[in-house]
């Protein structure tokens, strides 16, 4: 269990976010997604902070449908078998239908986030005209800041549906009657939005900054920096965004992967950009929380027998784990999949597997018990959060748990990559970069790595994150990789199709 001081330090802002919007209703009505500003005193620099605090509450608010839906396609993942949302199933084996529900709510969580987002920076304009001095600064700082969480959500929904609407302002008619831009338009975007940004941006890690706790750096601005310039297959421009970061030494990978997914590794020096989330240690009131369910098991015997279970949507795929185990893989492994025992023998009945390592069972190393259940055979161990890391009283599965986004390895990773493919960069070497990650999962050191030495050491370190693998697998045309276990992937699945409900509201042409 975390300690309380530790907790409420990074996290107590977003208490004291709830309790000024509440405060001050008055003041942040909402109104149409919208904050009012007829009772603003703009010139009440005190309040400056007040946007910016709404525009990491709306990021941070992160339906749980968004994390499925950009993972699931990968050969990483597999939806839950069984239960009431087939049309995620289907998804998962690229049978898209574009009136299922959950296409809509991810665009429509996306889009009424980047509403709230770019109110929030029209608002800390509005301060400005009236700062002098250190809030000046300070100004800047927040728009800054309100640019990254913008560019995060572009970024997923572009790498989502391809051609999208850029939205640069809350006048929403006049931004979509310009109709959408091209992934490429799009993904530039992020990329300049970030140069705007990085200037004005703390220089130093997250959990430095004592102003927001977590809250976003130049360092984070330059991750999604790379990121976007990975997807256009830039690879100069991903070595040198990312040997920046690498060059800073503000970075470094915590040294226990199990943990780095628990309390323990929140806010740790790895992790460039994490959604914060807590119970603030209290049995019982108000908690930030994601809504880990569909993460967790429908049947389990926690150590704490009050932890709630999950739904069991999302699990890691039989073809991940033969490729764990095939590398000699321990330290992730374990990490990444709880086993149940059906699915430890689902493993066994393949001959070439029929003799697994010890340290393959259906007790987490945490001392919770996976039994079976219809949904899947694996659980994410990446989304778990043991039931003894459970606030006392706090029973919902994952409770209080962190959500990180962008960590240091997978900055090391892009970069190797990068030079594997022709970039050149000064800060180290790919055998280097690949070799810090190998080296805290026990794994050996290589010399001479290859781009595919690289992509296999991408799907060992980041499995079930955010749909790494599956956007790695369509940029680098690998559409063998994604047609397993009785899946057939061609260009064409490449994209989800625009949701019907966006089809009959805006001017979007169909995929």
């Amino acid at each position: 269990m975390k300690n309380l001081k530790l907790v409420i330090k990074p996290l107590v802002f977003l208490m004291v976010v709830s309790l000024l919007l509440t405060a001050c209703s008055e003041k942040l009505e909402e109104n149409d997604g919208q904050l009012a500003t007829d009772d603003l005193d703009f010139t009440n620099m005190s309040d400056m902070i007040l946007p910016v605090y709404g525009a990491y509450s709306v990021t941070y608010s992160r339906g749980w449908e968004d994390p499925l839906l950009l993972g699931v396609r990968g050969d990483d993942v597999n939806a839950g078998g069984l239960g009431d949302q087939p049309l995620f199933a289907e998804t998962d084996l690229y049978n898209y239908d574009n009136g299922f529900w959950m296409f809509n709510q991810v665009w429509t969580n996306f889009y009424k986030d980047l509403a709230d987002i770019i109110n929030s920076m029209e608002l800390i304009e509005r301060y400005k005209e009236f700062a002098a001095g250190k809030d000046i600064a300070r100004a800047d700082q927040y728009i800054a800041e309100t640019k990254v969480l913008s560019a995060y959500q572009h970024l997923n929904m572009t790498k989502l549906w391809g051609s999208i609407f850029i939205i640069t302002t809350t006048d929403f008619d006049a931004e979509t009657n310009n109709g959408v831009d091209s992934k490429m338009e799009v993904l530039q975007y992020v990329s300049d939005l970030m140069d705007e940004a990085i200037p004005f941006l703390p220089d130093g890690r997250p959990n430095e900054r004592t102003d927001i706790p977590g809250g976003v750096t130049k360092y984070t601005a330059l991750a999604l920096k790379a990121m976007a310039h990975l997807e256009m297959e830039d690879y100069q421009g991903v070595a040198d965004a990312t040997g920046q970061i690498i060059k800073s030494g503000k970075f470094s990978l915590y040294p226990d992967f199990y943990e780095l997914f628990k309390k323990p590794g929140e806010l740790s020096n790895e992790n460039l950009f994490e959604l914060q989330f807590s119970d603030y240690n209290q049995s019982s009131g108000a908690a930030n929380n994601h809504e880990y369910g569909p993460f967790g098991p429908s049947s389990w015997s926690p150590v704490v027998t009050t932890a709630s279970g999950g739904w069991g949507f999302y699990e890691p795929s039989k073809k991940f784990i033969k490729f764990m185990l095939d590398r000699g893989e321990k330290v992730r492994l374990v990490t990444s999949v709880n086993f149940t025992p059906d699915g430890i023998t689902q493993i066994t009945d393949d001959p070439n597997y029929a003799t697994l390592p010890s340290f393959i069972s259906n007790v987490t190393p945490s001392g919770d018990i996976y039994n079976n259940y219809a949904r899947a055979k694996y659980g994410s161990g990446k989304h778990y959060l043991p039931s003894t890391q459970l606030t006392e009283g706090r029973n919902g599965y994952g409770s209080g748990k962190n959500f990180i986004i962008t960590r240091y390895s997978e900055i090391l990773l892009m970069y190797a990559e990068a030079l594997t493919r022709g970039a050149s960069g000064t800060v180290m070497t790919a055998d280097q970069a690949v070799n810090t990650v190998r080296a805290r999962a026990n794994m050996p050191a290589l010399s001479g790595v290859t781009s595919d030495q690289v992509m296999d050491e991408k799907l060992a370190e980041l499995a079930m994150e955010w749909g790494i693998r599956y956007f790695d697998m369509i940029r680098l045309n690998k559409y063998d990789e994604l047609s397993y276990e009785g899946r057939t992937f061609t260009a064409d699945k490449e994209l989800l199709p625009y949701p019907q409900a966006q089809l009959d509201l805006l001017p979007l042409e169909t995929n």
